[in-house]
């Protein structure tokens, strides 16, 4: 992680540790970086970026002031409007953008916003260009062999102008539906879109494939985004299940970047259920790539425990889509994901895709004609504890060695009957402390074990 740019992009609250200025700078050193690009490699056509953004208040200031950037710097500015962090993804892979950006908080309050960045392969953009990013937000950009205090403008016809592509976004609508295998006639089906960038896409995909759909929680105002809503809140989902008598429910975030289920009796299926379900899928077809499913360090022990019973490998990465999609790109993986419901279908995509993700459940539904509660039965899950600490300072705290001390000490109480894992947050200023055991009880003990050093060492700030 670098000093502005975590795991998910540059995020904080939008004008505070986000600013308009932060915005414009991205831009100018967007659009001058690949029209030098195109420049030095011989290429006359200008710099083609495509932006999209959610639905929070704050995403206008951003997308009018990263296009202004860009514009000043000499590219052209695709406008998907409010669209999906995947969205942006497809429509950069396919339609040869040389870079995408999507404006977004994901789960987050209103009040913060972020700024994610995309390649022209649909994919997060690498270390090295956001170290160069940064670089010039501090004013120490080097680069092509030189120091450059300032970055030039563009002038006359080569000034850059914005382009209305609603179009991508529809085109991306269509090409959900195409992965449609099944028709959904038949189907009651849920979805809350969390006020956010599945509003208006979500519903839409679900009726052209022939279900019938109740939506919750599709009417943003800018500032409800998230609010008691989507995957980080889905009891309104649960309850809509249950009252509606429905068959399934999905539930997505801000970005709509990931999904997560409730099953016919109003029961909570997690990103690692998800994994199982669609793992076995593949494998009883031949489709699974070298046995294996890449999840994170996060994932619950009920998941190996039941990946172990049908002969699955997995392999575990750091938290993060980006680390799960390097390691699936690099080793040839097709699945992979985390237990917060960002899903990876790498044939189908290079991010975790919420809508994609209910729509390749709603495929093993179809397919095995089983409910979603049987599919995700043999999966276990232990219970767990997850307490997310604001710290003054996550390197500090995470490496205090009173903080460590207590860790090591859970380490040997838990033995082999759960585990504890203490970790700093990407995207936020919080060290966040899990503890999985045989019961809640021993889970919440455990885990403030630990919490209880963290503000006896004065690094807590709540």
């Amino acid at each position: 992680m670098g000093k502005y740019f975590g795991t998910d992009g540059f995020r904080g609250e939008a004008n505070v540790t986000l600013t308009a200025d932060h915005a414009y700078k991205v831009g100018r050193f967007l659009g001058w970086y690949y029209g030098e690009l195109k420049r030095r490699n011989g290429v006359s056509s200008v710099p083609r970026i495509v932006i999209g953004k959610d639905t929070r208040r704050s995403s206008y200031m951003f997308e009018y002031t990263l296009i202004a950037g860009l514009t000043a710097s000499g590219a052209d500015a695709y406008m998907l409007h409010v669209s999906t962090t995947p969205s942006v993804a497809y429509i950069a892979r396919v339609d040869e953008f040389d870079c995408g950006i999507m404006i977004s908080a994901s789960h987050n309050p209103y009040y913060d916003n972020g700024i994610k960045l995309l390649n022209s392969h649909g994919e997060k953009m690498d270390d090295a260009t956001i170290s160069l990013i940064e670089d010039f937000l501090d004013g120490n950009l080097e680069v092509f062999g030189e120091k450059w205090t300032e970055l030039p403008y563009a002038t006359k016809e080569n000034i850059g102008k914005t382009v209305d592509y609603a179009s991508g976004r529809n085109r991306y609508i269509g090409y959900l539906i195409s992965l449609g295998m099944y028709s959904f006639r038949g189907m009651k089906v849920g979805l809350d879109c969390a006020n956010g960038c599945a509003w208006n896409i979500a519903k839409s995909v679900f009726e052209a494939l022939g279900a019938t759909v109740y939506v919750i929680n599709a009417e943003p105002d800018g500032f409800n985004i998230n609010e008691n809503a989507g995957s980080t809140h889905i009891e309104g989902l649960q309850k809509l299940v249950k009252e509606k008598k429905l068959d399934v429910g999905f539930a997505y975030d801000g970005d709509a970047d990931r999904c997560l289920c409730v099953d016919e009796n109003g029961n909570v299926v997690t990103g690692d259920h998800i994994l199982y379900i669609y793992g076995l899928y593949m494998k009883e077809r031949g489709k699974l790539v070298s046995n294996t499913i890449v999840t994170t360090v996060m994932s619950n022990f009920g998941l190996f425990k039941a990946l172990d019973a049908v002969g699955i490998k997995y392999v575990k990465t750091a938290v993060g889509d980006k680390y799960v999609y390097e390691y699936m790109s690099s080793h040839g993986n097709k699945l992979g994901g985390e237990q917060s419901g960002h899903i990876i279908f790498s044939k189908y995509a290079t991010t975790g895709d919420g809508i994609l993700t209910s729509l390749k459940i709603m495929e093993v539904i179809m397919a095995k004609k089983l409910p979603l509660s049987k599919l995700a039965e043999p999966v276990k899950v232990y219970p767990q504890e997850l307490v997310n600490v604001r710290v003054s300072d996550k390197e500090k705290a995470q490496n205090d060695k009173d903080v460590v001390s207590a860790v090591k000490k859970v380490e040997k109480k838990l033995k082999t009957g759960g585990r504890i894992l203490v970790r700093p947050s990407g995207t936020e200023p919080l060290i966040r402390v899990m503890v999985e055991a045989e019961s809640k009880e021993d889970c919440k003990s455990y885990a403030e074990e630990v919490v209880s050093v963290l503000r006896a060492k004065g690094y807590c700030q709540d």
